[in-house]
């Protein structure tokens, strides 16, 4: 790859993290190509040569927020062959991630703009909460050795536990919001007390013979 592609390449990741602030800042309807261009400080012809609308460049931002997120969260054999501590840590991160200033932000906005773009919306929600669901119920299912159906079940109560009311008080700023985080790995001062209840109880459960979970509603979006 030459140089100019390499630059390229480069250009139009800083117009992504630069319109990522716009948009939070500002919304979709009230940014304008403009001030991302100014902000940018490029030109609107170039910006125009990356991104041929504000429609595809607000799904472009949607889309580097949603791999970022996955990225930063990993499995839950990441964090610990010990399926307790695993599971804690990684519940715990997800939490810190998901509560991100920045993250909240961007889930009022593709909330707010979710008629416009119902296909986008229903993927970021995918991301932020089903394929978390996903790789809980794989975890839990290779670890105890229990049927889909159980791990699945198991693994939308442990979210349950954690998601209420902390997300949605969040999302109606009623709570303060992490204004940064470890980028990769747990923050020492974040509090798992809560969560360790939550997964000890979970992992008690999946050791008893008795099948006790429930028919869990579904976690992923309407298609």
């Amino acid at each position: 790859m030459d140089l100019v592609d390499k630059r390229g390449e480069k250009l139009r990741e800083h117009i992504l993290w630069v319109s990522k602030d716009v948009f939070l800042e500002l919304g979709f309807e009230r940014a304008s190509m403009d001030v991302i261009a100014a902000r940018a400080t490029t030109s609107k012809r170039t910006l125009y040569a990356h991104f041929e609308s504000k429609e595809k460049l607000f799904l472009a931002v949607i889309d580097l927020v949603r791999s970022l997120f996955l990225s930063r969260l990993g499995v839950p054999g990441d964090y610990s062959p010990k399926p307790e501590e695993a599971l804690a840590i990684f519940c715990g991160r997800y939490m810190e991630v998901l509560l991100y200033e920045s993250n909240i932000q961007m889930m009022r906005v593709s909330m707010a703009e979710s008629e416009r773009f119902p296909e986008q919306a229903a993927l970021y929600f995918d991301v932020m909460f089903t394929q978390v669901h996903d790789r809980l119920a794989t975890y839990l299912r290779e670890q105890f050795l229990v049927s889909p159906r159980r791990s699945a079940n198991h693994a939308h109560r442990l979210l349950s536990h954690i998601l209420y009311p902390r997300v949605t008080r969040s999302l109606f700023g009623v709570d303060t919001l992490a204004k940064s985080f470890h980028p990769q790995e747990l923050s020492l001062d974040f509090d798992l007390k809560f969560i360790r209840k939550a997964v000890s109880e979970l992992i008690e459960q999946l050791r008893t013979k008795a099948d006790t979970t429930f028919a869990a509603p579904t976690t992923r979006a309407p298609r």
